[in-house]
């Protein structure tokens, strides 16, 4: 027997309070309906036909990423596992889709980075990489890694660490080394390496600290701390250690005065105003 309205109605209010930021998804792609009706199958299949953020988000991703080495019913599957093992990778989703919303101007709702923002979808590949990995499921990790390289012009290496509200804007041609840390709401544009300086093994890449602004084409390179709350400017290259809350700029980097707020990752300014002429108004 089908559920009554009054049941739907109450298992939309438990959902509503339990998980609000699933509950507005739900919402808006209700709404995207009444104005686009073409694409009510769509809606339906990719959010409203799903009970949890995590069966959507996991589906969606898995679909986009299926190929020779990887079912999409793998992927699934195995997500499945890592939030029974690591409940918290539904609060880093939660955590993470809202760094969107609140810091892209292009993103108007939150259904937007699920559905079409391959940064967003790269960054949740990526933790279930890194959960097999640390499970000693290296190859299932790496079929993941190469698939996300390959379909989203991502490359983040498995053993990558990953704080919380983590944003990836635009992400085209981010690579990040495997060895490098990455704290908690830090912001990171496209083209942006967190690498090596040669053959040498060990820990060997950058440890990014929380708060901190990465801009476009910006190269970090070498076993370095990120102060909190820095900024660093477009196409800079980065070598040597940066201090909290500043700002650096140039080939290679500079200190060219303070980051200007608490924590540039959320502000994402990236025009710098500092009293050197040479970088007045110049972007990052």
């Amino acid at each position: 027997m089908k559920n009554s309205l009054r049941d739907i109605n109450n298992k939309n209010n438990k959902v509503h309070v339990l998980d609000p930021v699933w509950s507005e998804i739900r919402r808006e792609a209700e709404k995207a309906i009444q104005l686009e009706s073409a694409i009510s199958s769509m809606m339906y299949s990719a959010i409203l036909n799903h009970e949890t953020f995590e069966e959507a988000l996991t589906a969606r991703i898995a679909d986009r990423l299926e190929n020779g080495d990887l079912r999409s019913s793998l992927f699934v599957e195995t997500y499945r596992e890592a939030l029974a093992d690591q409940p918290e990778l539904g609060e880093f989703l939660r955590a993470d889709i809202t760094a969107v919303y609140e810091r892209d101007p292009a993103c108007e709702r939150f259904l937007e980075p699920l559905l079409y923002f391959k940064g967003f979808h790269a960054l949740q590949a990526h933790r279930l990489a890194h959960w097999l990995l640390k499970h000693g499921r290296r190859d299932m990790a790496l079929i993941i890694q190469s698939a996300v390289s390959e379909r989203f012009q991502v490359d983040i290496n498995p053993g990558v660490k990953l704080g919380s509200g983590i944003f990836l804007d635009h992400a085209t041609g981010v690579v990040i080394g495997e060895t490098a840390t990455i704290g908690n709401n830090v912001s990171i544009l496209q083209g942006v390496t967190l690498g090596g300086t040669g053959k040498t093994g060990g820990d060997r890449h950058p440890k990014i600290g929380d708060g901190v602004l990465i801009g476009a084409g910006a190269k970090v390179l070498g076993n370095i701390k990120i102060g909190h709350c820095s900024r660093i400017a477009s196409g800079s290259v980065v070598l040597k250690e940066i201090p909290p809350e500043t700002t650096v700029a140039g080939v290679p980097a500079k200190v060219v005065g303070q980051s200007g707020c608490s924590e540039p990752a959320r502000s994402m300014d990236q025009i710098l105003a500092e009293k050197d002429d040479r970088f007045l108004g110049a972007g990052i």
